[in-house]
Parts: C-alpha cells; sequence; structure tokens
C-alpha cells in the first residue's frame, strides 16, 4: 500500500503511525505513558514496549518530512524501483550521491541540460533500473520529473511501474500519438512516464528524424529532469541518436560483465558526435536483475 498523503509536516509520529493503521489509539497510550515516565523519544518508548519496529519509525519520519516512499507489498510498481520501497538502504544513499552529483554537473537549470540519456554497451548491465530510479530520487527531492522509454525494441519501464504500453514514443514519433500519452505516475511525488508504444519497424529512423529532436526540446521547457532509457550501444546506433538529441549521457557499466573496450568505444563515438558524458556509474550485480 502506499503511505497515506493525509500527514504532512508538523504531524506527530504517533498521529501519522495510527493514521496509517501501524498503531492503535491504545497502543499510543501505552507509548505516551512510558515517553513521559522515562523521558524516552516516542520511538524509542515504542521499539522498547515492541509495538513498533525501527523500520516503522523510519516510515513516519519520511511523512513527517515529506518525503514519502511505498510500503513492502504494494503491487502498483516493481520492487526493482528500490528508490520507492527502500530508502534507507545503502543502494538508495548511492542513487541519491548520484543524484546530488548529477544536479551540480548537468541538472544545473539550463533548458538545455535537462534532458540525459542512460547508456550502456551491452544488454543486461541495468539501465533501466538506474534509469527509473534515478528518475524516483528525483521525483523524490521535489523536481518535475520525467522519464522517456527510448529503448522501442525491448522496453520495460512499461513493466516497472504497471502501466500498458499501447501508446507511447513511437506513437508520438510516428504520427499516432500526442504528448497527451505521458501518465502521470500517481504513486510518486512529481514523475510521469513517456512509455516505448508499440514496437515499430524502423526505431532508428524515428529517433532520428526532427520530431525527436522537437519533442525533447518541448519536453525541457516542461520538466525540470528528464531521463531517457536507451537500448544497448553494442546491438544498435539507436542510443547514440538519442544522446545526441538529449545533448548528455550517464554512462553504465556492469561489475565483471562490461568490457572496458567496449566502454571506450562508447565514449568515443559519443564526444566524436559532440554528446557530454557527463559521468560514469559501475553497477554491482546481484543488486540489477533485468533483461536490458
Amino acid at each position: 500500500m502506499l503511505a497515506p498523503n493525509t500527514p504532512h509536516a508538523g504531524s506527530s509520529i504517533g498521529a501519522i503511525l495510527v493514521d496509517s493503521g501501524k498503531l492503535t489509539i491504545d497502543a499510543a497510550e501505552r507509548i505516551l505513558r512510558l515517553q513521559k515516565e522515562q523521558g524516552l523519544l516516542f520511538g524509542d518508548a515504542a521499539i522498547q514496549l515492541g509495538l513498533l519496529s525501527s523500520q516503522d519509525i523510519q516510515f513516519a519520519l519520511a511523512r513527517q518530512y515529506d518525503y514519502p516512499y511505498l510500503l513492502q507489498g504494494d503491487e502498483a510498481v516493481s520492487t526493482e524501483l528500490v528508490a520507492a520501497f527502500q530508502p534507507f538502504s545503502p543502494q538508495v544513499e548511492a542513487l541519491r550521491a548520484l543524484r546530488s552529483q548529477l544536479m551540480l554537473r548537468w541538472f544545473t537549470g539550463e533548458r538545455e541540460r535537462r534532458t540525459l540519456a542512460v547508456v550502456s554497451p551491452a544488454r543486461g548491465e541495468g539501465r533501466s533500473y538506474l534509469a527509473a530510479n534515478l528518475a524516483v530520487v528525483f521525483s523524490q527531492l521535489g523536481e518535475h520529473t520525467l522519464l522517456i522509454d527510448a529503448d522501442m525494441r525491448n522496453p520495460r519501464q512499461h513493466t516497472l511501474f504497471s502501466l500498458e504500453n499501447r501508446a507511447g514514443l513511437s506513437s508520438i514519433l510516428s504520427g499516432r500519438g500526442e504528448v497527451s500519452d505521458i501518465k502521470r505516475i500517481p504513486s510518486f511525488k512529481d514523475l510521469s512516464l513517456l512509455t516505448a508504444g508499440p514496437q515499430p519497424p524502423n526505431p532508428q529512423e524515428l529517433l532520428g528524424r526532427p520530431p525527436f529532436a522537437k519533442l525533447l526540446d518541448d519536453l525541457a521547457g516542461e520538466y525540470d529532469v528528464v531521463i531517457i532509457d536507451t537500448p544497448a550501444t553494442n546491438d544498435y546506433a539507436d542510443a547514440r541518436t538519442i544522446a545526441v538529441r538529449a545533448s548528455g549521457a550517464l554512462m553504465l557499466a556492469r561489475k565483471k560483465e562490461t568490457r572496458i573496450d567496449d566502454l571506450r568505444q562508447l565514449v568515443k563515438q559519443l564526444t566524436h558526435s559532440g554528446v557530454a558524458v557527463v559521468g560514469s556509474v559501475l553497477n554491482e550485480p546481484p543488486l540489477v536483475n533485468e533483461r536490458n
């Protein structure tokens, strides 16, 4: 289930937990009595009585500071979205550190620096995972965020966010869709997704035509952050075309799997095409389990 949206900053931890169904009124009164008797913090008193876990307290603090996340068991989105389900884990701390670096080095407010392609040489290296979780942490920061699935050959984002893929990027680029095909993701603070859409026979041609560049420019005028998922560069030229249109690229490598020569070749191709390689990320298995 989604953490309820009613409690906001200023609500007490006890009120948040009662409203969320994690604590009864009687249990809250027991905690308050012990808190007063021993001069404890509410959370410490609750844990001492065995009525709440440290995870419950973290949940309440996140709601109190307007940093909502999803609870385990929520079937609305995939558990691969660790930024939504495990906001206090080392993985997500690393994602937030990456977000900070990108805010300093790329997403600095200028319109031409609001789009970023996530690229890597081979399939299975974690592009979809990284793109999706980066989009989540940017939205948690309050950035007006859009995630685009530009892998029209092996799309995954609609699966991660439990959306249909009947219309999307391919529909818009072929003149059969509208920007209204972008879907707001209600489980997150400020996140939207443009799925890949039906698989076209000519993805590379669609991406190379002026309408794709115009679409990205229009979206950069509307969103603060636009993250683009791409196909493997070893298999198709699509990702290089996407990165040129986006102006910036974030390189991804998977530990013990990605070939150094492939990375060097990709960096060379991107820089020769005028793409700013903003940085690189090393992904360590088994944190990612994906096909793309």
